[in-house]
């Protein structure tokens, strides 16, 4: 380009490619302030008014682009570049005030000035407003609209300014030389240039580039994305220490790469590592200067750039920071090509929820506002606050003399302040582990802050509870037999045992299977309805040693069929009842109702168990492929029922609702919660625990205490009339805040959360009204979670990750199932 190339004039100026995006937006939502860019100075010293006002005004006279308004002429847009200008500084005195109250009247004036939006057809795209604090104190607020500024011509602003200033101070005309080439000219030439090979040559790599990208960067954000965007933002702004600072730019100079990409590099993995996305986006400004013609000039040349990184394979930091080098280097040899241009020729499916080809910008760029100097004066930057964010999510890196300052500006739709200093947190994190290991794999690299490890890592899975940890779980039922042999232990319509009848049936059949040449870890089969013997059968087996795998007669026959198969049992137990409902087997069948357990002995057997034998196989529903056998140990059950007492305050008074059925592990939990405690156990039929009024009769004639429910079951209920129920877990499924406002009132209330393979319950969670999020809560007892990422690195509180369970709940693995075992049981 030459200046003869520019110098061009015409009646209707078109407007460049970046203007009439902006214009058009403005179109769609005027009265924004979004694309404000406010610049704020205190200013310390004796201020010589008149010279500032005329530097000002010689600024604005001798850029066009400030004395610019955009009229629409046949549904097209045209700049109209004004000749001459009435244009004044606002002038606001405020010596009247005390210091406290100056402060905040001019912080109050420096956001209504940043905030207020321009009409693009009618006002001065600049305004300026000096506030008076004392005859040595002044605030000078500076607002121009991005369709005639850019950061670029902030610091040209400034510079102009600087040197005007000094030079009416001493009476001095402008110093300044004439420009060659104004704003309008650079417009014409950028339409008249970006035609014919050289647009398709800057548009197919685009295409080419940009080909299949990701259309969203889902960061974990506090709220859900509002359905249109709102553009309500705020910054939070941090710094880095002069020595990481150094330590970055050493790097680059070791690595042969700018401050810029390495940083960029760097904000890349975090943003993976909050993702788990390997083709990430991020938007970056490129002042698109090319010509020294442009380089002094005022106005929007600014083009935004769409760095694409690939993070798959798991590459080194250095070998990330290669590959942005090489993507940035060719984006840098493409800047020229619009951005407007390039939505409009890829055309990105539309969401007014986020914008286009990405949400997420960084940039960097050296200080402007120290570098002023005026003469007699002390000039410092002044924060305004910004109460808008363009993107999700940007961050804007400024090298100082005294190191790196960052500033987030981000969406408050999205995302609470806590948040983002916690990223801050992160970031700083991630930067000291790449310099002090550049060849860590970008999954490895530190994340969390010392203090999150602490938390996330230790206290939080602080969980240890003193018990027997070597005791079986039918050896706390004798022990309660001891305590309370001739307390009520079960009932079951008109049927009733004690603790003491219980115990002796029990032994019994252990007495009995042992005959039958049950030990331990033996699988036994438990096929029966609700009724007494479903209970002594469960414990009968445990005494003798085996393991019981619960069978539901109401199952398919080929799920049951499988089951069978798949667990060889050696022995099934079962009922002349649901005879007709079994599948051929190979083990020895035992009716319960049919053997004569008197010719058994009533005493305990002899344990030849220890707490990490098996206490049962459950399957898994098989909703996510075939089912799994879960091998779940003594030890497990035994933490379990020692978590239930302590949290849920059972004892010989309390009265607990068996609901689920056998075949899941919800009713291992009930029956614990009351053989465990010394607690009275209640049972029914199928049909007398139908959902809805049945199940309702039973909690109130059996004057239940404790009850175990899935929320969906809960929310049928009928109206709550129930003085004794004490206290209600809902486990299963997720719970509604609707069903805690109606069932808390009065009376506890968990959420419990675990899966089989941890012994039913690995967390929970005390639920009130008026809790403003729902969890699962803390790990119990002697159990600890964790939740990392797909490389297994513990994530920030607020990102997501895969949920791992450890401690003395967790099973032994899946039956007949290694490979599978291998791979989630780390």
């Amino acid at each position: 380009m030459n200046t003869e190339e520019l110098l061009i004039s015409t009646e209707e100026l078109p407007l460049s490619y970046a203007q009439q995006r902006l214009w058009f937006l403005d179109q769609l939502e005027p009265n924004s302030a979004l694309y404000n860019i406010p610049i704020a100075l205190r200013l310390e010293g004796t201020l010589n008014q008149t010279a500032l006002e005329q530097s000002l005004q010689e600024i604005i006279q001798r850029h066009e682009a400030l004395r610019t308004n955009f009229i629409t002429v046949d549904g097209q847009a045209i700049q109209v570049i004004h000749e001459e200008t009435t244009w004044t500084i606002s002038v606001t005195d405020l010596t009247h005030l005390s210091i406290n109250e100056q402060e905040i009247a001019a912080q109050q004036l420096a956001q209504q000035q940043a905030n207020q939006a321009f009409d693009l057809e009618k006002d001065s795209l600049i305004r300026a407003r000096l506030i008076v604090l004392s005859e040595t104190q002044h605030w000078l607020l500076v607002c121009m609209h991005h369709i005639v500024s850019d950061g670029w011509s902030t610091g040209v602003f400034i510079q102009e300014f600087t040197t005007l200033y000094k030079a009416y101070i001493q009476g001095q005309p402008s110093p300044l030389t004439p420009l060659p080439i104004q704003y309008a000219d650079f417009a014409l030439w950028q339409r008249e240039w970006l035609q014919g090979e050289v647009l398709q040559q800057q548009l197919s790599y685009w295409q080419r580039q940009l080909a299949d990208a990701p259309d969203l960067l889902s960061l974990p954000t506090d709220r859900p994305r509002p359905a249109v965007q709102t553009f309500a933002g705020a910054y939070q702004q941090f710094t880095l220490s002069a020595e990481l600072s150094s330590q970055l730019t050493k790097l680059s100079q070791k690595q042969g790469v700018t401050l810029f990409m390495t940083l960029l590099a760097a904000f890349d993995t975090l943003l993976y590592r909050y993702t788990g996305q390997e083709d990430i986006l991020v938007g970056s400004p490129f002042a698109n200067r090319n010509q020294s013609e442009l380089e002094d000039l005022i106005g929007f040349f600014v083009n935004t750039l769409v760095l694409r990184a690939d993070l798959s394979g798991n590459p080194s930091f250095n070998e990330l920071l290669n590959q942005v080098r090489e993507m940035v280097m060719d984006a840098y040899a493409h800047q020229n090509f619009p951005f407007e241009m390039l939505v409009e020729a890829l055309q990105p499916e539309r969401d007014l929820s986020y914008t286009p080809l990405f949400q997420v910008s960084f940039v960097l760029q050296d200080e402007t506002i120290s570098q002023v100097e005026l003469t007699g004066l002390k000039v410092s930057p002044l924060q305004v606050e910004s109460k808008t964010s363009k993107f999700d999510l940007t961050l804007a890196m400024e090298n100082r003399a005294d190191g790196l300052v960052g500033v987030w500006e981000y969406s408050t739709d999205l995302f609470d302040t806590s948040t983002i200093e916690r990223m801050t947190g992160h970031f700083v994190t991630l930067l000291e582990g790449i310099v002090s290991n550049p060849q860590q794999e970008i999954s490895q690299l530190p994340l969390l802050t010392e203090v999150e490890q602490q938390k996330l890592l230790i206290e939080w899975n602080d969980t240890q509870v003193d018990y027997r940890q070597n005791q079986c779980i039918h050896q706390l039922f004798e022990e309660i037999v001891e305590q309370t042999p001739n307390a009520i232990a079960l009932v079951f319509e008109n049927q009733k045992l004690t603790y003491w009848e219980l115990n002796s049936r029990a032994n019994q059949l252990a007495h009995a299977l042992r005959s039958l040449g049950v030990t331990p870890d033996t699988l036994v089969g438990l096929c029966v309805e609700r009724s007494l013997e479903m209970v002594v059968g469960l414990l009968g087996i445990l005494k003798a040693g085996g393991a019981y795998v619960p069978l539901d007669p109401d199952y398919p026959t080929e799920r049951l069929s499988f089951m069978l198969q798949d667990a060889q049992v050696s022995v099934l137990l079962t009922q002349q009842r649901v005879l007709d409902k079994l599948p051929q087997h190979q083990g020895l069948l035992v009716c319960l109702d049919d053997l004569d357990l008197a010719q058994h002995r009533q005493d305990n057997p002899e344990s030849r168990v220890q707490s990490f034998y098996l206490a049962n196989v459950i399957y898994t529903s098989g909703s996510t492929g075939k089912p799994k056998g879960v091998m779940v140990e003594h030890r497990g059950l035994r933490n379990l029922t020692q978590a239930q007492i302590q949290t849920f305050g059972l004892d010989g008074h309390s009265r607990i609702l068996q609901f689920a059925s056998l075949s899941f592990d919800a009713s291992i939990w009930e029956i614990l919660m009351a053989v465990g405690s010394g607690a009275r156990l209640y049972l029914g039929t199928k049909e007398a625990l139908m959902p809805g009024q049945p199940l309702m009769e039973r909690l109130r004639d059996y004057a239940i205490t404790h009850v175990t429910l899935p929320p969906s079951v809960l929310a049928v209920l009928p109206d709550d009339q129930l003085p004794q129920l004490q206290t209600i877990i809902v486990a299963g499924e997720a719970c509604s805040p609707e069903v805690i406002k109606q069932w808390s009132v009065d009376r506890n209330f968990f959420n419990a959360y675990g899966p089989t393979e941890a012994s039913v319950c690995a967390t929970m969670a005390k639920c009130s009204d008026g809790d403003e999020k729902i969890t699962i809560g803390r790990p119990i007892a002697n159990v600890q979670v964790y939740i990392l990422d797909k490389n297994q690195q513990a994530v920030p509180v607020g990102v997501a990750g895969e949920l791992h369970i450890g401690g003395a709940g967790l099973a032994r693995g899946y039956l007949n199932r290694p490979e599978l075992t291998k791979e989630k049981f780390i």
